[in-house]
């Protein structure tokens, strides 16, 4: 089964940093898109950022330009997403998803807490 792990979620002081993991298994990987969206409250889901597995390609929105960096491990099937410079409006739920070419799906994952506050 298809299988989408995030953790390194928790609790964070404003200007404070994390580091996000999701962890994959069940499907060919290396055509794969790798993606962090959140859900914030009171706005719709978002892109973070994804990433080209087999090219290590990666892209963020405008709006998250600066701030965030994903990057993969092959040997061990993860992807990450290091947060710096937390603000309280980052606060949210953070959702690993996956886009396969072969054959085309989308997976999601169960997603992390993530709460910046004082």
């Amino acid at each position: 089964q298809v299988q989408l792990v995030e953790s390194g979620g928790g609790l964070v002081q404003p200007g404070g940093s994390l580091r996000l993991s999701c962890a994959a298994s069940g499907f060919t990987i290396d055509d794969a898109i790798l993606s962090w969206y959140r859900q914030t409250p009171g706005k719709e889901r978002e892109l973070v950022a994804y990433i080209r597995w087999n090219t290590n390609s990666t892209y963020y929105p405008n709006s998250m330009k600066g701030r965030f960096t994903i990057s993969k491990d092959n040997a061990k099937n993860t992807v990450y997403l290091q947060m710096d410079g937390l603000k309280p409006e980052d606060t949210g739920v953070y959702i690993c998803k996956a886009y396969s070419y072969s054959p085309p799906a989308n997976y999601w994952g169960q997603g992390t807490q993530v709460t910046v506050s004082s």
